[in-house]
Formats: structure tokens, C-alpha cells, sequence
């Protein structure tokens, strides 16, 4: 399959070094270069585009405020010089997060992921008490015992676990994490949100709310939750 793709970047050396990265992988097709990210939003109001190359800072909008704009549909790469901006990128959904200057095997690196679905980085045990979730470096996991898991949430190729004190992200799907927990205690009610029963608070038509938290409950998942929660009710 391939890939039509954007770059959206107001420096010029920075889209150079994109577009003949571009030019070396096949599944990539470049169909349009942007410094002007207002341009860049004309050009998709009109245009099928599978990937955009995002730089943080832009005049006018920024990369963040774009991908807030843009159709979920669409894969974003954000580029940078500055990590700071790493964990709001993941939250908006980004595939990956290239720090500049970008070297070849990094890009590639990301642009497999178009390619590839998530492996499950979570691993469970025979006892449904805890589980291991995958952190950074080789071989290592943190122990997680779900009680203390509040809900989690799909960053796309990416999950973050939230409970009352940390966020864990991992590379994973949320389908992927769902089926290593225990269905008595955990339920999908969103295509981005997966809670834990013990953990809600209350909740009303459109809404649960955990730990002050509110979350969406999706059309799709909405009478499957509300079954479970008549199974509880008095």
C-alpha cells in the first residue's frame, strides 16, 4: 500500500532532508511540501492525504493546534528540535515524534509503523492481579497492579495507563491491552477509552466520570456499558 504524504515545515533544510527521505522509500508518495500551515489546511480541505510530516513550530498555527484540526483519518509524524513537545504529541494521536536533525534509520523507523500493527506490550499473569507493562529500554516492564488502574487511552499506536499516580505509555493498541485485562473488571466504552468498573465514580447518559475525570461513552460501546452497569444497579 502506499502512502500519500505532506511536509508541513517553515525551514527549508529540514524539508529537503524530508522529501529525499521521502523519495527513497517506496511505500511513501509526496504530494505536497508546505511552509505555511494555513496553506497546508487549504490543500487538505480539497486533498486525500494518508501522512503528514508535522513541525511543533510553525508561524501562525503550530503543529499541535494543526493536528487538532485535521481529520483523524490522517497519520501525523511530528518533527522537531525541541523534546519537550513528545507526550502532547502522543496524546494528539501522533504515529511517532522525529527529533531534528533526523537520520535516515530513525525516519524509517517511523514510517514502518504506517506498515505495522502494534505489538501487545503488556503482558498479563495467570493470577489477573497485576500485569507487566513495557517502558522504555530493552526487557524493561513495571509492574501494574490493576487495581490501581483507573482507565486507559488509545494514542493511536500508542496507550497510555492512567492511574491516581502515574501515566504509563507503551506501544500497543487498546484492543490489545482490553484483552489482557480481566473482562469482570475493565470495559471499553469509546474507541479511545477502556475503564475500570471498580474505578468509576458515576455517570449519566454521555458520560463517566473517574477520579474527577470525565469520559466520553461512545455511541457503539453505549448499550453494552449500560447492561453492565444494570447488572449492579439497586
Amino acid at each position: 500500500m502506499n502512502f500519500k504524504c505532506i511536509i508541513v515545515d517553515d525551514e527549508p533544510p529540514a524539508t529537503r532532508i524530508l522529501e529525499n527521505y521521502i523519495e527513497k522509500v517506496s511505500f511513501l508518495e509526496k504530494v505536497g511540501v508546505f511552509n505555511d500551515s494555513l496553506k497546508a489546511l487549504e490543500f487538505l480541505n480539497t486533498q486525500s492525504v494518508d501522512v503528514i510530516f508535522l513541525d511543533i513550530q510553525m508561524p501562525q498555527l503550530t503543529g499541535l493546534q494543526v493536528s487538532r484540526i485535521i481529520s483523524k483519518d490522517i497519520k501525523v509524524i511530528f518533527t522537531t528540535a525541541y523534546p519537550d513537545f513528545a507526550l502532547e504529541g502522543f496524546e494528539l494521536n501522533a504515529i511517532d515524534y522525529l527529533l531534528k536533525p533526523i537520520a535516515f534509520e530513525r525516519f524509517y523507523q517511523a514510517v514502518s509503523k504506517l506498515n505495522a500493527e502494534p505489538k501487545t506490550e503488556v503482558v498479563t499473569n495467570n493470577s489477573s492481579e497485576f500485569i507487566f507493562v513495557k517502558t522504555d529500554g530493552k526487557n524493561k516492564f513495571q509492574k501494574l497492579f490493576l487495581e490501581n488502574i483507573l482507565y486507559v487511552e488509545s494514542l493511536q499506536n500508542y496507550v497510555c495507563i492512567h492511574t491516581q499516580k502515574q501515566q504509563l505509555i507503551t506501544h500497543s493498541s487498546l484492543k490489545n491491552v482490553l484483552e489482557s485485562l480481566p473482562e469482570k473488571d475493565f470495559i471499553q466504552i469509546h474507541k479511545s477509552f477502556v475503564v475500570s468498573l471498580k474505578q468509576i465514580e458515576s455517570t449519566d447518559s454521555f458520560s463517566v466520570f473517574i477520579n474527577s475525570k470525565e469520559l466520553p461513552i461512545g455511541a457503539t460501546y453505549k448499550d453494552a456499558f449500560f447492561e453492565r452497569i444494570d447488572q449492579n444497579k439497586i
